[in-house]
């Protein structure tokens, strides 16, 4: 089997962009992957295009440990975002294509059924005023479908510190969310990289009466100083990760004893071949991981399939309830979350298990929505607030 073709499909909603890749074969099957580039997709699609005709187009796509080193070594280049971005879509898409070529679930390509049921958390959903009882109200909606757990960034447009009266806001609204979820539902705190250490000391301290079950990068990925500060300072379990792109980025939060929750992003760290090798390395640890996922279908479904042969996996992010819900209608059989106790069924069918269609993708265009943590109102995820380019 050799790939033929490389073809891209961006599907635009008000505050990201979903961009789909599917590796044509030699003998009609297509293989299928999925990255949400944050504010570069011209960027992501331009990397896949130049690197495809260079290592892709004739290749075999079961030889993806050959394909990931050659993005690596031949490029001499420092592996990022994107590069690591588009190998991972090409990964993705090439794993759908040896399952299906075998007939199997790509699982059973990445070690076999450890689990049946994945465990999901709930994003996207307190979209709206940043108000205690508003939030609180939605927070009682994610409960209501069936979710154990769900992810909140209480904290506004904040940049390295927090003032006084916005503390006092946000840990109302995480009381107003404790008291309406009850005390047997995890809260996970996201902080998205905005505190300097003794910002993010103060802030985990104010909020551990709410119990939550992690604080998301509290500081900016690259601020390892910090991030060592902060371990000295709370006993709440820190989960950081999405933004570091490569295996080898991960030595000192492990070795150091930095990093309780790895969150490291299957569609930006080279797919299924690059992060089965970290949740190796963060076992090796005893670290659990929990990828962060802001994909729709597809790149949901590829989660699942790592969950569902991984062992120290913890519990999969999800938006699409929430967030953009009409998502699920791209493709033939989107991953749903069950109402009855908040998991995922993992995929049965060959490959990912799922068909892209390309005439619901094509009734939501290119937006070039522009995604920005640090403007007023930017968790309400609409036109008004992501400014277009």
């Amino acid at each position: 089997m050799k790939i033929v073709d490389v073809k891209a499909t961006v599907v635009g909603t008000p505050w990201r962009e979903l961009t789909f890749i599917e590796l044509v074969a030699d003998n009609g099957l297509r293989g299928l992957g999925e990255a949400r580039m944050l504010n570069k997709t011209d960027t992501l699609l331009a990397c896949v295009n130049e690197l495809s005709r260079r290592y892709v187009i004739g290749s075999d796509p079961f030889d993806v440990e050959r394909l990931a080193w050659r993005f690596a070594w031949e490029e001499y280049g420092r592996a990022g975002e994107v590069t690591q971005t588009a190998l991972a879509t090409i990964d993705l898409a090439c794993h759908d294509l040896v399952a299906q070529q075998l007939g199997v679930p790509i699982y059973q390509l990445l070690g076999g059924e450890f689990r049946s049921r994945v465990p999901a958390y709930a994003n996207g959903w307190y979209q709206g005023e940043r108000e205690p009882d508003s939030i609180a109200a939605k927070a009682a909606q994610v409960i209501a479908r069936g979710y154990r757990a769900l992810k909140i960034d209480p904290f506004g447009a904040a940049t390295a510190e927090l003032p006084a009266v916005q503390l006092r806001l946000a840990c109302d609204i995480l009381a107003a969310v404790r008291d309406t979820v009850g005390p047997d539902v995890d809260l996970m705190v996201e902080m998205h990289g905005r505190f300097t250490a003794a910002s993010a000391a103060r802030v985990a301290k104010a909020i551990e009466p709410y119990a939550p079950a992690w604080i998301e990068e509290p500081v900016p990925p690259s601020d390892m100083v910090g991030l060592r500060q902060l371990r000295a300072a709370t006993s709440v379990p820190i989960a950081t990760g999405e933004r570091v792109h490569t295996v080898a980025e991960f030595r000192e939060l492990l070795e150091h004893g930095l990093v309780d929750i790895v969150q490291a992003d299957l569609t930006h760290i080279g797919g299924f071949t690059g992060l089965r090798k970290l949740a190796g390395w963060a076992a090796a640890y005893n670290v659990l991981i929990a990828p962060h996922n802001v994909c729709g279908p597809v790149g949901t479904m590829a989660n699942l399939h790592l969950a569902a042969a991984t062992p120290n996996y913890k519990v999969l992010e999800h938006f699409n309830d929430f967030a953009d819900p009409w998502v699920a209608g791209l493709v033939s059989a989107a991953p749903t979350v069950d109402a009855a106790d908040g998991h995922f069924a993992i995929p049965t069918a060959p490959g990912l298990g799922i068909r892209l269609d390309h005439e619901a993708c094509a009734r939501y265009p290119r937006t070039n929505a522009h995604f920005n943590l640090v403007r007023d109102g930017w968790e309400r995820r609409n036109p008004a607030v992501s400014a277009q380019v």
